[in-house]
């Protein structure tokens, strides 16, 4: 049996506007009617295959739970880290909680943002390392490259492959510019890392003991005083912080011996940047890829998506463009420059705009909410409560509340009492008045809230009760 291990920290700014810190592209539609990381889940919910572990941020975790179970995944363990630390201390993380009960067991490591349009061929190369990584091996698996790709690196082939089996790895190689990449290329002893590895947790532990031993002791701690939280393993987060930020290649792979690498030409893509996204779309024979609300007039060789129902995307006379309209952010770039596109997140985070890291749609455990209108002492919420959602039992310092029932059934609690509210009831909340709201349908239940007062902040919430356990 082997188990998967999702990788779900990424914050994939490359992707932006559709990808934010506040809720990445891993959990995003990129690609076809699932989550990047639905897919990632499913493709490893087979025959031969274990419930997953899941290593992801604590805001994130009520996320990762729900989209398991809407793409019918068992859930498995989901570990919580209390920050960010790479791949490194995460992949020793689960290593160190499996091996409690298994100290062989193998694992499969794979990040949750990749795209892979045949999964059968992927596990039949899983199966085809599953001997070499029982018998003592890290196992990677090398994407066969199709272009002079410097967004990815690479992985130097020890010796020719020979068909269905793995071969010795002689070394990883940095992103390369483009020189070094159609060198690379034209060699063909070369194959993209994937990022990908299969081994027990056991031959892990050895390799960190080996290579990276400053490591174990903070991670074997925060492993050790982990805590359950509803359903989550919270990692301990004073264990954690003692954990240095490094990655899974630089703490052990470049440095293992005992490295192999399985050829892998099945399609893949870790969607990096919007090209690969124009790749991944099929253009048609214009080049043109589109989605959404688009109209394209003369245009080649572009990428036109529009995210909202409501605006319409226009472009006229374009080549090689990439156009990408949210309701609040819109990218125009060259589509050879979409690695740059993190630049514009940095530039946008220094200068305090609120669209480098949040979206106008803000997700919680209960549902979502978006902010129709604001400006100074009020504000406008569409607020969409999932059947069987609720809110903290809360009050507020600074502002007063109107909610106006728009679909659904309403639950509220208003300084103790409780009522039902219907479509088109509505209810006012005082300041300073302790109440909650939950939906106890079966369909989801929206609102209209309209906040009024001198402070609007999401921080201004004092929190009595909570089902999901936040602060």
């Amino acid at each position: 049996m082997i188990t998967p291990v999702l990788l779900c920290g990424g914050s994939g700014t490359r992707l932006w506007p559709v990808s934010r810190k506040s809720y990445p592209k891993q959990f995003t539609r990129l690609i076809g009617n699932q989550s990047l990381f639905q897919a990632s889940a499913q493709r490893l919910a087979s025959v031969g295959f274990g419930a997953p572990v899941v290593v992801t941020g604590s805001d994130f975790r009520f996320v990762v739970g729900e989209q398991l179970l809407e793409a019918g995944v068992d859930p498995g363990t989901i570990l919580i880290e209390p920050s960010a630390r790479n791949t490194g201390p995460a992949i020793l993380a689960a290593a160190l909680h499996m091996s409690r009960t298994d100290p062989d067991a193998l694992m499969l490591v794979a990040p949750s943002d990749h795209v892979m349009p045949d999964p059968e061929a992927f596990r039949a190369a899983v199966a085809t390392a599953v001997p070499a990584a029982r018998a003592g091996r890290i196992v990677t698996f090398g994407i066969r490259p199709t272009h002079a790709e410097t967004g990815y690196g690479w992985l130097e082939l020890g010796e020719d492959p020979a068909p269905g089996s793995p071969v010795p790895l002689r070394r990883f190689v940095e992103k390369p510019d483009a020189a070094q990449a159609a060198a690379m290329l034209a060699a063909g002893s070369y194959l993209w890392n994937a990022g990908i590895f299969l081994f027990s947790a056991r031959v892990l532990l050895e390799a960190f003991e080996a290579h990276c031993p400053a490591l174990l002791e903070p991670v074997a701690a925060a492993v050790e005083r982990a805590r359950p939280d509803l359903g989550f393993l919270r990692l301990d987060p004073d264990a954690w912080a003692g954990a240095e930020d490094i990655s899974i290649d630089y703490a052990v792979m470049e440095r293992a011996g005992n490295l192999s690498v399985v050829p892998f030409s099945g399609g893949w893509s870790d969607l990096g940047g919007w090209d690969a996204i124009w790749r991944e779309m099929s253009p048609d024979a214009d080049g043109m890829a589109v989605l959404g609300p688009v109209t394209a007039i003369d245009c080649r060789n572009s990428l036109l998506r529009s995210e909202s129902e409501g605006l319409e995307l226009v472009g006229i006379g374009l080549r090689d463009m990439i156009a990408v309209a949210m309701p609040d952010a819109v990218l125009i770039a060259d589509r050879s420059r979409g690695q740059e596109v993190k630049l514009a997140v940095t530039a946008l985070r220094e200068k305090g705009a609120r669209q480098a890291e949040a979206f106008a749609r803000d997700h919680r455990p209960w549902g979502w909410f978006e902010t129709l209108a604001a400006a100074d002492r009020f504000q406008v919420k569409r607020i969409v409560v999932r059947p069987g959602g609720v809110l903290s039992l809360q009050s507020h310092m600074h502002r007063s509340e109107h909610w106006v029932v728009v679909c659904g059934t309403a639950r509220i609690t208003l300084n103790g009492e409780e009522r039902l509210l219907s479509e088109n009831e509505s209810v006012y909340i005082p300041l300073g008045a302790v109440h909650r709201l939950e939906n106890p349908g079966k369909l989801p239940m929206v609102l209209i809230e309209v906040q009024t007062g001198s402070y609007l902040g999401e921080d201004d919430i004092t929190r009595y009760e909570d089902v999901y356990a936040r602060p």
